[in-house]
Order: C-alpha cells, then structure tokens, then sequence
C-alpha cells in the first residue's frame, strides 16, 4: 500500500509541472519587418568590431513577431520576461501600449494577460540605444550609458521568456515592472567537512483570491534528477495579493560550490498547481580579518575586469549560452577565479554561465566613475535593487559593487540596506572601489595601487591597462614590430599601450609581484590580491595602435596569449601556487646563426635552467619578480629548446619541463571545429567557431605565418568572420583575413534550417581544407519553444571541492602601541591607523625627519612594510633603528605601493627610528601605469626633506 501511496505522490507531482509553461521566447523576430532574426541580436551587430565603441551606430529600431498561445485554463495569466534591452525598450501588444524599459542593464517583464487574444498576437518593442537617451519622466541621463565603457549593442541583445501560469502562483523576480520578488533560496550552519547545511527556501505566491490552506513542497534534486531532500512549509491561509512561504530543512550528502567546482542543484518550489524550478548551489562566505574565505578556506583573489558585454567578433554580445561557457571557463583555466564585471550588472547568461564554471562574480548594478545625486543617484539604486532580487540565488556571485569609484558613506549605508532587505543570508559582501576610510562598506579596493587591511578585504580593481595585439611577438621577430612603437596616446609616446607579447606578459608578472608579495599569511594586515583589465580583448577605447582594447590575455575570438599561460604559472592556487609550472614565452623559429637577445621563462621552481636538442646551455638566468627567469644571448640552432624548473615547495626533485619546437615550412592549413556541447542548434541563433592554422608537414603550428585566407560557406549557416589587425576596420565580418601568429578563428551562425554545413578555407600558397557540420532541428511552434538557450550544459567541476587545507600564516604584525615625533606628534599615530588615506608628515626640516614606534612586545621585527606618500615617484633615504643600531639604511625603492625592508639580525627593545638622512629621490618610475580618474591617482608632492608616512608595519616570522 505504501508503495501505491508513494507513486501516485510521484505521478501527481510529475502532472503538476506542466501546471506552468515557460517558453523560450527567442525564435522568429524580425528587425524593422526586414530581417527575421532569432534572440539575442544587436541590430548593430555588424559594426562589432569594426569600429571604435564611441562610434556604434544608434537609433530606434523596432522588433516584432507574431506567436499563438496553446490553450490556456480560466484564470491563467501571460508574463513576459525579458533579461534585458539596451538601451530603452518599450513594449507593445496587440496595439496597445504594456510597458516600458529604460535603464539599459537590467531584467523587465510586464503581465500580457489583459492584451492577449485568441489567435495570433502581435508582439512590438520599439528599442532605443541612443547614447544620449534620458529617461521620460526626469528627463535623466543614466550614469552609465556611455560610449566609452561597454559597447553599445542595441536592441533586445538577451534572452526572452514567456511565461503561462495559473491564477495562483509564485512570482517572478522582477521587481520594477510587477512588484514581485519570486524565490530565495540559501544555506546556513555549515558544517562543511560533514558535507552538510540547513536549505532554506521562500517563495513569494500571487493568490488570486483568499486561499483558506496554502503550503510550500520543496524538492532538491540533484541536475540528473536525482532526490536529494524533500520538505514543505506550514500550511498557512493566505490572503488575496502577495504571500511569502518559508520552509528549511537540515540536509546531508551535499557538495558545495567553489572556484573551478560549478556543483549546483534544482530546487523545485510548489504551490498548488504551480511548480518552480530554481538552479543555484550551496557554499559558504565569510570576510573578515582583511581576507575572503570560502568554505572555510581564505582565498586570494586572482582574475579578470571584465567589460560586461563580454563582445565577440561578428556578434556582439549577443551570442549563445554554451559560448558564454566557453569563454568564463578559459578565466578559471588561466587560473582566474573572479571576473569583475564592469560598470553594470552581466547578462543573466553569464552569471548563469559562471555558475557552472565555478568562477566567482563581482556584480555591479549600473555606475560610472564618481558619485551622483538627485535622479542619477536613485537610478543606480533602484538598478541595485533589481540586480540584487533578480540573482541573489547564484552562487557565483560573492560581492555587489556600487560604483566603480567612491561614493559616500551615507550612499553607501542606503546601498547596503538594500543588501539586508533583499540578500540578508546571501553570505555577499557590498562594497565599491576605493573604500578606503569606510566605515560602512564590507570590502573595497584601489584601481591598481596595493592596499591592505586587518578587517574588510581590500582587493585591486583594475590593474596593469598595458595593451598588446596578438601578432607581435618580440622586436627581432617577423613582422619586426619595435617593442612599445605605436601612435601616440595624448600626444605622448605610449610605450605601454603597444607592446609586444613577451614584454606584455613580462609586465603582468611585474605587476602580479606587488600584490603576491602582501598576500594572506604574510602580515595581520594583507591584502586580498586583484583584477587585471581585461580578460579579452574588447570593443572598448583603446590607447594603442588599434581601434579597440588589446589588453586582454585572450584576443577578441579568445585564442591565447602567452600572458594566458604565464597567469597559469601564477595562479594555480588558494593563496600561494598548488602546481609546479613553468612557461617559455615566445617561438622557436629563427634563423640559423641567430643570437636570440632574450628568453623569458616564467615558472615557480627553485631553479629554471635551459637545454637546446637536449644539450644543456651554460647561461645563468636573472631571477626578478619570483616568477620571472630572462636568459640573455641564446643562440639559436632549430629543434627542442626545453626550460626545465626544479625544485618547489621544499621538495627539491619535483619538475616541471616546457618545449617550443620548431615549425617547419607552412605546407597546409588545419580547421578545428568548436562547437557547441550538446550540438549545433539549427535556430538562428546559435554558432559555432573554427580555427585555422598553418601548419608544416608534421603537423605544427607554423608561428611567423600571416597567410591571408579566404573562406567559403556552404550550407545553413551564415558566416560571421573573425577579426585580425593590420585593416582599419579590423577584417570584421571580412571573407578574407589574414592570420595573425599563424592562427585565426571565425564564427558561423546556424540559420533556422536544420542542415550541412561546409566551411572551405583557401590561401594561394598553402593546400586549402575542409570541415563540415550537421545543424540540429529545433521544436518550435507559433514562436514558442520549450528547449532553453542553456538546457544541457554541463557543470564543471575540473578543480574538485574546496581543499580544507589551513592558510599558511608565515608572518605577523607586531602591535604598535604609540609614536612620537618631534612635529606633528598628536598626528604620529596617522602612520599605523590602518586608513591609508591618512599619513603624518613631517615639516621640511631634514633634523625634524624622523619618527619613533613602541612595540607591543620586544620580539625582534624582521622587516618593515611600509607606504609612504608619493611612494611612486619618491625614494626615501632612510635609516632604521634600534637604539642606536642601524637595521637598514637606503633609499626606498619606488612602487605601486608598500615596499618591504628587511632588518638584520638585532635585540630588540620594543621601540624602532624611522629617520631621513638626506634628500628624496623624485622622479616617476613608472610612466603609464596610473589610475584613469585623475583624483585617485597619486599626487605628486614637493619637497625632498619630509619625511612622509601612510602606512607602517613591523613584521617578525611567526
């Protein structure tokens, strides 16, 4: 009998999911009553690319299809959601006016119900991405519609649903057009060695009328459908309007997200008849003692800034959900584990994509570069709140971003509150960049410059700009681009924005250094690491000798730089390495007799040493920036030059070898298909990419090649191009284009016929090749489809679960009681409040120079870490004392930020002397490494007798 029961609960609940159709939404739209396009598609798409961003074209463009509704039951209800519009979409149904859209970034949906029509229906939105747009009612600009930022896509660029749904039912989180906050869903009680938490589940529902007996069932499965727990709420009378249930339960067994470790589950809500499906994982967060932990285990951060739009070539960033996969997965594979996206909030594409690819999110919601007030102001709070509700079940995202600048402590305060009504149990911090003072914010962070903290993290925003295409390799290389040659960028040389791919991935080990050094473990107060600008190559403004952003480690189609590997060596760990690696940066394709001037190893090992056709080379490295091994005058002989690193972690035999081998002459070319997972979809909108390279006869990848290739589709497909330099308007959307380092890539969209496709690329000079697809037909009936743009794509879980491995604490602050100086003494203590906005300075008289700290304890310090003002463009002669014992005596190096001066050997007192001896050094180190808002970049100061003091640490060995 029992078994009886259970099937027939099964077989009920089965029936009860059909209660609520959702439909992808995308097919069978046309542009202007001219093109038939399928969803998301930039009407500008064709300028993706080829032009610079402050040049998109903009206009109004309308969108119409036509759909018929199957048949519906008395007191169903039509929502329409859309994930987003750029800029204005106002919506239009049957002829008459639903609703309207402005902000450009955030999800909006409108109830049809009162529009709809037996028959066919007439859908419109009239789509508006005028750079200059303002809102209706205020006569408002939004803050961050802005030609220079993300790109300027227009039209309905993202995903649309359709949504049929019974009298009573659970809401949609689309808070600005319906009011509604649909579901929350969130762990507590972690106990995460025992694979265990508390679920707990809410739900809003809109009952239709009074309903005497309403109850919550919860399901989570697992994403193959198999049970994992089952619960419900208190079955509670309800009145008509809004009502929240709530359910929890303790739940076993379960695997919690992390970095590279996309683990997720379905959580199926149901009330009455109406059934939910929620996907969204499990992990716990914390942000304390100036480090991020999660699952327990504290986490540097190391990843990208990412422009939002996350743009193609041909497309946009209207592209296909596996493609969003492709490109955040190749972030954790370069050993990335956050993205900051920029200005405003991601598609809901990619923060669904994140998800699964196990890489972190920093979300904004819609900012520029300062603070605002009046209508400005409220519409980056309203966009907060919207981003927040709409996906505060993704578990991916760790932190909320408020601007991408300072804003003031009461903006702040009414930001976070928004956090506590809407995520209280989220476990996310919310912040903004710089946040240096702030009491209110939960983490914060400079653009590039080192900051540290023993309370909220302080992690770098946006560091190393530098810029380099991916078709230079070093100056003594075809096609002999001298390194930093470019055009100028305000009529000034801009060595920075033009270099080539050694000196570029040279540059961010440089930098990386500065932030490794303070890194956790290494001080109580440290700093929680940093983003470089960008990931990919993007169409945003540009400084070098291309119309748009080269800073990225990928190019625009995502092909690889040497800096991609270079991060790998990096970033293969929590905190310090986990991996063993080491990278040769460059070829191996010179000319007999040639001296190579240098080779750059980057590799973590104790020792790097090089061997040419096996045979050892006897040239002694110079070993800089931990990573960073330069071998000068190599002679070059082709064949195998092999970089081997030994030595790591204290295990002395561990290795790690890299090879570059020698291509010969270019014979042929070679297609490689990447496509889609789960198939080539035959809906319009789907793609695939191929890349080609010229290889010799044994198959390798020829480096100096610049083959200029044509290409030629045949089939049900449209050819979208690629991009390579060398044109003003980059080749986009060209059938010929050149490779750049021996490879390029072009995409191709299906057309909404299933069928073959064949990709034919030809060059005078090499033997042409061949590669063909089969499009998989879609089910799609009067506009509607129930197979979702993402249905099918696998979580990755390439990282395994989070190690439970403790945080190697090296070192330690030694408390500083008390200062004095001889001026300014009621500001000593300036010098170690742990506000580095704050200094002591002293008064220009070198014999005033000088400072004195007493020490919580008598332990010996080790080193001194210190920030000074101008740290960049001044060095500091100075000497440290205890007693009358010199410890350290020189100049300062200059910096980004903090530097480290090691003390030698010494009793210690309790109190140490900080004091000039002479007059600084001036002079910038650093040229084009600066912040881009003038205000927060550091100030030059006059004066070479003050001695002048952020931050001071005394550190001893713990």
């Amino acid at each position: 009998m029992r078994k009886i029961l259970i099937a027939l609960t099964v077989a009920m609940t089965c029936a009860t999911v059909q209660a609520r159709d959702t439909y992808n939404f995308n097919s069978q739209w046309t542009i202007d009553n001219k093109q038939q396009v399928t969803l998301p598609r930039a009407w500008n798409e064709k300028a993706a690319y080829a032009v610079e961003c402050n040049q998109m074209p903009d206009s109004v463009v309308w969108y119409r299809k036509t759909f018929r509704l199957p048949k519906m039951k008395r007191g169903d209800r039509v929502l329409i959601e859309f994930e987003g519009a750029k800029q204005a979409a106002e919506v239009w149904l049957n002829k008459k006016r639903v609703g309207l859209s402005e902000n450009g970034v955030m999800a909006f949906g409108f109830d049809l119900t009162p529009y709809i029509k037996k028959g066919d229906n007439l859908i419109e939105v009239m789509t508006d991405n005028n750079i200059d747009y303002r809102e209706r009612s205020s006569n408002s600009k939004f803050q961050w519609n802005y030609n220079n930022f993300n790109c300027n896509y227009g039209g309905l660029t993202k995903n649309v649903k359709l949504h049929i749904v019974p009298a009573t039912h659970q809401t949609l989180p689309l808070y600005r057009d319906l009011g509604t906050t649909g579901q929350y869903i969130y762990g507590s009680n972690y106990d995460i060695d025992g694979h265990t938490c508390t679920i707990n589940v809410e739900t809003q529902v809109s009952a239709a009328r009074p309903e005497k007996s309403l109850r919550m069932d919860v399901i989570v499965e697992e994403m193959d459908g198999r049970e994992v727990a089952r619960f419900s709420s208190p079955a509670a009378s309800c009145p008509a309007g809004l009502t929240t249930l709530k359910a929890s339960k303790r739940v076993g067994g379960l695997h919690f997200w992390s970095w590279g470790y996309g683990y997720l589950y379905r959580v199926k809500t149901i009330v009455g008849t109406d059934t939910v499906t929620t996907t969204t994982g499990f992990r716990k967060a914390e942000f304390k003692e100036g480090m991020i932990w999660l699952n327990n285990r504290v986490m540097m951060v190391h990843g990208y800034a990412q422009r939002s739009t996350n743009e193609w070539p041909g497309a946009g960033n209207a592209v296909p959900a596996w493609l969003s996969d492709y490109s955040n997965a190749l972030q954790v594979e370069s050993g990335g584990n956050l993205v900051r996206w920029m200005h405003i909030t991601p598609s809901k594409q990619d923060i669904e994509s994140c998800d699964r690819v196990g890489l972190i999110q920093a979300m904004p919601a819609g900012d520029s570069e300062k603070d605002v007030d009046g209508r400005r102001w409220e519409q980056r709070v309203e966009v907060m709140r919207d981003a927040i509700i709409y996906n505060r079940n993704n578990p991916s995202i760790l932190f909320y971003e408020c601007g991408n600048n300072n804003i003031g402590e009461e903006h702040m305060a009414e930001m976070k509150a928004l956090k506590e009504k809407y995520d209280p149990n989220g476990m996310r911090a919310i912040g903004s960049r710089n946040m240096l003072s702030s009491r209110v914010a939960e983490y914060g962070g400079e653009m590039l410059y080192v900051n540290k903290s023993s309370d909220k993290p302080m992690w770098q925003m946006e560091y190393c700009r530098d810029e380099g295409v991916r078709k230079y390799w070093n100056s003594w290389s075809y096609p002999y681009h001298k390194q930093g040659d470019g055009p100028l960028y305000r009529n000034a040389p801009a060595p920075a924005y033009n270099q080539n791919m050694d000196e570029l991935a040279v540059e961010f080990v440089r930098r990386w250094y500065d932030y490794w050094l303070e890194r956790p473990g290494q001080g109580t107060k440290v700093n929680s690491g940093g983003v470089k600008i960008i990931f990919s190559d993007s169409q945003s403004h540009s400084r070098g000798e291309t119309n748009y952003r080269t800073s990225g480690v990928v190019d625009a189609m995502r092909i690889p730089k040497d800096a991609f590997y270079t991060h790998q060596v990096m970033w293969s760990g929590w905190v310090d390495e986990e991996l063993l690696r080491t990278h040769i940066i460059g070829h191996w394709n010179y000319n007999e007799g040639d001296t190579i001037p240098r080779i750059y190893v980057v590799s973590n090992a104790d020792t790097v040493t090089l061997k040419l056709n096996n045979k050892p080379l006897n040239i002694k490295p110079k070993h800089s920036y931990r990573y960073l091994w330069t071998f000068e005058n190599v002679p070059y002989e082709a064949g195998d030059l092999a970089a081997c690193g030994k030595g790591w972690n204290g295990r002395r035999a561990d290795s790690f070898t890299d090879h570059l081998h020698t291509a010969g002459k270019p014979v042929a070319l070679r297609l490689t298909k990447i496509e889609n997972p789960t198939g080539w979809k035959a809906d319009g909108a789907d793609v695939a990419l191929v890349e080609i390279e010229a290889i010799d006869a044994q198959g390798r990848r020829a480096p100096l090649a610049d083959n200029a290739i044509t290409y030629e589709v045949e089939g049900e497909a449209e050819y979208l191009g690629g991009v390579a330099n060398g044109r003003e308007d980059n080749y986009a959307r060209s059938t010929t284009l050149p490779l750049n380092a021996g490879v390029s890539r072009i995409m191709l969209r299906s057309t909404p016929k299933a069928g073959h496709v064949v990709l034919t690329a030809k060059t005078d000079q090499l033997a042409s090749a061949t590669v063909s697809f089969d499009t998989k037909p879609i089910d799609t009936r009067y506009g509607l489809s129930r197979q979702m743009p993402a249905d099918g794509l696998a979580c990755r879980l390439t990282r395994g679960e989070t190690p439970q491995v403790p945080l190697k604490l090296q070192k330690r602050d030694i408390a500083i009681v008390s200062a004095e100086a001889p001026v300014a003494g009621d500001k000593a203590a300036l010098a170690f409040d742990g506000d580095e906005s704050t200094s002591w300075q002293s008064d220009g008289q070198l014999e005033n120079a000088w400072i004195t700290f007493n020490l919580a304890e008598q332990t010996p310090a080790t080193e001194v870490c210190l920030k000074t003002v101008a740290f960049r463009s001044k060095a500091y002669p100075i000497e440290i004392c205890s007693g009358d014992e010199v410890l350290w005596k020189g100049y300062t190096p200059k910096s980004l930020s903090f530097v480290r001066l090691p003390l030698k050997p010494h009793r210690s007192n309790g109190r140490y002397t900080i004091r000039m001896y002479g007059s600084t050094n001036d002079g910038d180190a650093f040229g084009a490494v600066k912040e881009m808002a003038k205000e927060n970049d550091e100030k030059k100061v006059s004066g070479k007798s003050s001695l002048r003091i952020l931050e001071i640490q005394f550190i001893c060995n713990r």
